[in-house]
């Protein structure tokens, strides 16, 4: 017999709908009352006011206090439970691990940085990730299995076929294909891995210069040259995980790199890379380069640059923009992105300065024309894309009503 079937549970949908909603709404805007969250919704004020006493019945909001500036009492205000969930995230380089935890609202609770200094590591990856873990969760006045997800960030990137990390050739220790089973093991929540360079892109979409925008690229260049791609909304990966390596890219005006793998670097890379800004300024007979770690040094060169209208600085700031335009116009000769958004330290120390002149130099070398833009998350931009990362699936487990 013909006839409609109706769907079990829609209003249990609808209502987890509206809950997630104004959930957003609370992250957003911060402390709002009842008839706010109404407003903003669309829905009716005793409507609101039932959403209100069901989060808040769950546990995912408390109110905070009332509103003040009208005559009159003032209004009840709500805001999320910070301790609904806890998250985890950590950047990994060759000389430390960066720890840190989150509340489920975004804020940091707990940050732990541990040295790993060496070609070999002094302990073994296992042992330096929990280790770097905990250091965070004791400074968050939590446990282990108080934090609901946590995120890793590295250079390279673990291939899905296989679970061993490739185009890392730097990160001592990180290549046992038994890696990431036995991370698994020691680890009491679940733990999800990204590109570095992937979380900075998902930082900078969620948080700053990148926000609203669908497709988009993230060049980085501070310890190593590479590029995250965003494309309809989402991270490309590839096939092997290594999209966005572009610092093996072959390009004009830089000697053809063979067996890139085993080198870990290509023509890019040696043509624009943090390590390739200090050499450019002995040739421009620059001889006050600055003490430090390589990328520390050519950040300095590069801010240098910027702040300079004539001379060898400039020359070299001039020099690097166009050292840079000449990879990434492949780039997006081929991607046509709406934005490409310079992060990393030796591109943001540049500032607009380095972004005009990149600008100028993409222009005459491409013929797709996107908008260039400084990122704003300038501090620890790996570490925040892995907690935005791990918060983003944790909301979407914790904010879930409908069960």
């Amino acid at each position: 017999m013909a006839g409609s079937v109706g769907i079990p549970g829609t209003p249990r949908v609808l209502r987890a709908m509206n809950d997630r909603a104004a959930l957003d709404l609370l992250l957003e805007h911060g402390p709002l009352s009842r008839t706010r969250v109404g407003k903003l919704t669309g829905l009716s004020k005793p409507t609101a006011s039932q959403l209100l006493a069901r989060l808040e019945a769950a546990g995912l909001v408390l109110m905070t206090g009332t509103s003040e500036g009208r005559p009159g009492p003032g209004a009840q205000l709500y805001a999320v439970n910070p301790a609904t969930a806890h998250v985890a995230g950590l950047d990994v380089t060759s000389e430390r691990l960066l720890a840190a935890v989150a509340d489920i609202t975004g804020r940091t609770v707990g940050e732990y940085e541990l040295p790993t200094p060496g070609r070999r590591p002094a302990q073994p990856v296992v042992r330096q990730v929990t280790d770097a873990l905990t250091g965070a969760v004791k400074a968050a006045g939590l446990g282990l299995g108080d934090v609901h997800r946590a995120v890793i960030g590295t250079p390279g990137a673990f291939d899905p076929s296989t679970g061993r990390l490739r185009y890392a050739p730097h990160l001592p220790g990180w290549h046992s294909p038994a890696l990431l089973d036995e991370l698994a093991a020691a680890l009491p929540m679940p733990v999800d891995y990204e590109n570095d360079v992937n979380l900075v892109a998902l930082a900078e979409q969620r948080l700053g210069a990148a926000r609203g925008h669908q497709d988009f690229v993230l060049l980085w260049n501070e310890g190593g040259l590479g590029a995250a791609l965003v494309l309809g909304g989402r991270l490309h990966r590839g096939w092997t995980g290594g999209a966005g390596e572009v610092g093996f890219l072959p390009v004009p005006g830089a000697p053809l790199v063979r067996q890139v793998t085993r080198t870990g670097s290509g023509g890019y890379q040696e043509l624009a890379g943090s390590r390739a800004i200090p050499r450019l300024a002995r040739e421009l007979g620059i001889e006050d380069l600055p003490a430090g770690p390589y990328a520390e040094v050519a950040a300095a060169l590069v801010a240098r640059g910027a702040d300079s209208a004539t001379g060898p600085h400039r020359r070299l700031l001039q020099t690097y923009a166009t050292r840079l335009a000449t990879g990434l116009a492949a780039l997006v000769s081929v991607l046509d992105p709406e934005l490409v958004v310079l992060s990393g330290a030796c591109l943001t120390a540049g500032g607009e300065p380095l972004r005009a002149l990149l600008q100028a130099e993409l222009e005459e070398l491409a013929a797709s024309r996107p908008r260039l833009a400084v990122g704003d998350v300038r501090e620890h931009p790996v570490l925040r894309g892995a907690l935005e990362s791990a918060l983003a699936t944790t909301r979407d487990e914790v904010f879930d009503t409908s069960r």
